[in-house]
């Protein structure tokens, strides 16, 4: 544990916890780095976003490996996701209130199959506004919340495999594995439409990113630990 070198380079793979942004994990890092080597000149930063009421895997990067932050944004990512049928909301997950109900009577567990088995594949998705996206130098949640009209170009992603873990309607659970620059919030907007009626992202857990596992990420609560032990 004392051969750590936060300098020459670190990757650190941290489980975020609920209501953590991933530059409060950053923050936090950046201070324990400072603490254990007393040089703020080290570079901390993250391999790819985790909103606040997803958790899960968020990968650090220190010193000369934030060079390889954008290598490790490519990889594929592996989430497990609960949506609610039936339901909407602006953000599409529950950052904000509920602003539609739609009927589900028509939905069937079969149906539901189908539907998820049609977004594997290459498509385009229309970015959520409440998302970290950048327009004109700003998070394009900003102009959100801000109440501000925006219109963002759809992107092209791609759905490697969704495997469904449980579907209890209204609550329809599943693995997805999919490229960078996939919302998994946009996602659950399309398959309700996709559905003839609504849904949004009820929860949300990162599993993976490529090779980097979730199981093998250090919890936040014991992340004091860890530095300590670095001693």
């Amino acid at each position: 544990m004392n051969n750590f070198n936060f300098k020459e380079g670190e990757i650190l793979l941290i489980n975020k916890p609920l209501y953590w942004t991933s530059f409060d994990v950053v923050n936090k890092i950046r201070k324990l780095i400072y603490e254990y080597t007393g040089d703020k000149t080290i570079k901390v930063g993250h391999a790819g976003t985790l909103d606040p009421l997803a958790n899960g895997l968020i990968i650090i990067c220190t010193g000369k490996f934030t060079k390889t932050i954008d290598q490790i944004q490519n990889m594929p990512k592996e989430y497990i996701a609960t949506i609610e049928l039936g339901k909407t909301t602006p953000s599409f997950d529950l950052e904000t209130d509920f602003n539609n109900y739609f009927t589900i009577n028509h939905i069937t567990t079969e149906y539901i199959k189908k539907t998820l088995a049609d977004f594997i594949g290459i498509s385009e998705q229309l970015p959520p506004i409440y998302s970290a996206k950048k327009v004109n130098g700003k998070r394009a949640y900003e102009f959100a919340r801000r109440g501000k009209d925006l219109d963002l170009l759809p992107r092209k992603i791609e759905i490697y495999n969704i495997v469904i873990e449980k579907i209890d309607i209204p609550f329809v659970t599943f693995k997805v594995l999919c490229s960078k620059g996939t919302y998994i919030r946009a996602l659950a907007r399309d398959i309700g439409e996709k559905l003839k009626s609504g849904a949004y992202l009820k929860s949300l857990c990162r599993n993976a990113i490529g090779h980097y596992k979730l199981e093998d990420a250090i919890n936040m609560d014991d992340i004091k630990k860890f530095f300590d032990k670095c001693n």
